[in-house]
C-alpha cells in the first residue's frame, strides 16, 4: 500500500497482517484444525442535497474482524464464526473462542474447509485500486448542489428533484488463513448522483443518473450528470400506454447489465448444487446467440471489479465464460466447486470485471445505430420489480421506456409488462452496442433482442 492510501487509515496494513496472524494464532491454540480471518477498515463521507439545501451528511469510519473456523478434517468438518470490531487482544481471543465454540455444535459438512493449498494466490498483483477523495463535507455539498443546480437550469418543466449526492469511501483490509495465505490492499469507490423530477400534477416523470470510480479524477463532472439526468426525465413526459404486442426490444447499457447479472447468478455454484437454476448442466453448451462472448478480467488496473484474489485467498484469472455462445465456466466457490465434483474457479463472492460482446458489432454501433437496427420496437430503460424465475427462465418485469418506429423515437411509454424466457431471450439477442456501459463489475453496450412479449391496456 502507497504511503498516501495508509495515512488515511487508523491502521497500517502491517498492523492488520499482525493482528490477522494473532488470530490464526489463537485459533490453533484452541485446538482449531483451521482458521481463516478477514480484518477490515474503512471511513467515508455520504452527502445529499435537494433543492439546494442540506439533507444529510453521514460520517463513517467501521472496523471488523471475523473469524472462521474448522474442526475435523476430511469429510467431518464442523465450522463456526463469529465478529468483532474490537481489536484489542482480548477481545479477538474472545472472538476466536465463541467461533470455536459454535463449530462444535454445528453439523458436519464435508464440502467444508479451506481452499486447497495449489489454488491460493501467494503473489498477489497490486492492482492500484485505491484513489483516496479527501473531500471535505462542505466541498461535497458543493458538488451535489452543482449536480441539481445544472438539472434545473435545463428546462422550466424540470419542477422538482428527489436529491443528489456525493459518496466517498476508501477501505483496506488483510484476508488470511492457516495454510499460508496472507494478502490485502487498499480500494476506493466514489459516486456523484443526481435524480431530478420533471412535469406537474398528473404528468410527473423522474429519471436519474450518476458516475462511479475508483479515481475521483475520473468522475463526470456533476454538471453533466445533472444536464444528462434532466434530459432523461423531460424525455419521460407525456408517457402512452401501449397495447399487447410481439415486438424486438432493446434494452439500453445500464439495464442490460442486468441481464448479464441474471446469467451469472444462473450458473453460479450455489443455484447449480441447488438444482434451482435454468441453465443448469450447460457446461459446454449453447446458451446464447453463436456471436456472443463473455469475458472475466479481474486484472484490469483500477478497475472497479478488479482483485488479484476472491474472499477465500483463491487466485483469480482472466478466462472466457462465453465464447461463440457457449458456456466455457461457471461461477464457483470452494465450497460449491466441492458440492458439484469440480474446481473452485475464483469466484468466491462474486464476478470480476465481465464485459459482454459481440463478435458482430462494429465501432459505429452507437445507440443511435441500435435504435436503427431496433427499427421499429420497444426501447426500455427502466424496470420494475424482480420478476425472474431462475428455476424455469420465466422473465416478467414492469417497464417503461420509448416506442420507435423506423429507427426513430416516437413517444414515451410506462405502464407495461415485458415478458420472455431467459433460455429464449438469450439465444435471441441480435446485436451488442458499442455504447458501452460500466455498471458494477459488469460492462456492456445496450442489448437487442429478436422477440419479447409486451403487455399493455
Amino acid at each position: 500500500m502507497s504511503d498516501a492510501a495508509d495515512s488515511i487509515f487508523t491502521h497500517t496494513q502491517d498492523q492488520l497482517k499482525q493482528y490477522a496472524q494473532d488470530v490464526l494464532r489463537y485459533a490453533k491454540e484452541k485446538g482449531a484444525s483451521d482458521a481463516a480471518v478477514e480484518i477490515s477498515e474503512g471511513s467515508g463521507l455520504s452527502v445529499s442535497v435537494r433543492k439546494g439545501s442540506v439533507e444529510t451528511i453521514e460520517q463513517n469510519k467501521d472496523k471488523g474482524m471475523g473469524v472462521t473456523v474448522y474442526l475435523g478434517e476430511g469429510r467431518r468438518i464442523r465450522r463456526g464464526n463469529a465478529s468483532t470490531s474490537d481489536f484489542s487482544q482480548q477481545a479477538l481471543k474472545d472472538t476466536v473462542e465463541a467461533a470455536y465454540n459454535i463449530a462444535r455444535f454445528t453439523a458436519e459438512d464435508d464440502c467444508a474447509g479451506l481452499p486447497d493449498e495449489d489454488t491460493l494466490e501467494r503473489h498477489p498483483r497490486d492492482l492500484q485500486l485505491c484513489y483516496p477523495w479527501l473531500i471535505s463535507a462542505e466541498e461535497a455539498v458543493e458538488l451535489a448542489r452543482r449536480g441539481e443546480a445544472a438539472a434545473f437550469a435545463v428546462d422550466k418543466r424540470i419542477t422538482n428533484s428527489e436529491g443528489a449526492g456525493v459518496y466517498a469511501q476508501q477501505s483496506h483490509f488483510v484476508a488470511a488463513n492457516s495454510r499460508g495465505f496472507i494478502g490485502g490492499y487498499p480500494y476506493s469507490r466514489h459516486t456523484i448522483s443526481v435524480a431530478p423530477i420533471a412535469g406537474k400534477g398528473g404528468n410527473m416523470q423522474r429519471d436519474d443518473w450518476y458516475s462511479s470510480m475508483r479515481d475521483p479524477k475520473k468522475l463526470a463532472r456533476p454538471e453533466a450528470i445533472g444536464e444528462y439526468a434532466a434530459h432523461r426525465a423531460l424525455a419521460r413526459l407525456n408517457a402512452r400506454k401501449l397495447d399487447t404486442r410481439k415486438c424486438p426490444v432493446l434494452f439500453e447499457a445500464p439495464l442490460a447489465a442486468g441481464l448479464l447479472g441474471a446469467f451469472v447468478q444462473a450458473v453460479s455454484g450455489g443455484a447449480l448444487y441447488r438444482k434451482s437454476t435454468f441453465l443448469l448442466d450447460s457446461l459446454g453448451k449453447q446458451a446464447f446467440a453463436p456471436h456472443i462472448q463473455i469475458v472475466e478480467d479481474p486484472h484490469v488496473i483500477g478497475g472497479v471489479g478488479s482483485s488479484p484474489f476472491d474472499d477465500e485467498g483463491v487466485k483469480t484469472s482472466r478466462r472466457d465464460v462465453v465464447r461463440d455462445g457457449v458456456v466455457q465456466g461457471y461461477f464457483l466457490s470452494t465450497y460449491s466447486a466441492r458440492k458439484l465434483g469440480m474446481k473452485t474457479t475464483g469466484n468466491a463472492g462474486g464476478s470480476h470485471n465481465l464485459s459482454l460482446t459481440s463478435s458482430l458489432t462494429r465501432a459505429s454501433d452507437d445507440f443511435e445505430a441500435m435504435l436503427r437496427k431496433l427499427d421499429t420496437g420497444l426501447l426500455v430503460t427502466e424496470l420494475m420489480g424482480q420478476g425472474v424465475n431462475y428455476v424455469t427462465g420465466d422473465y416478467s418485469r414492469g417497464a417503461s421506456g420509448f416506442w420507435v418506429e423506423k429507427g426513430v423515437i416516437q413517444y414515451p411509454v410506462e405502464e407495461i409488462t415485458i415478458a420472455g424466457n431467459m433460455k429464449e431471450m438469450f439465444h435471441q439477442i441480435v446485436g451488442i452496442g458499442a455504447d458501452t456501459l460500466i455498471r458494477g463489475t459488469k460492462q456492456t453496450g445496450s442489448i437487442l433482442i429478436e422477440n419479447m412479449t409486451v403487455a399493455g391496456s
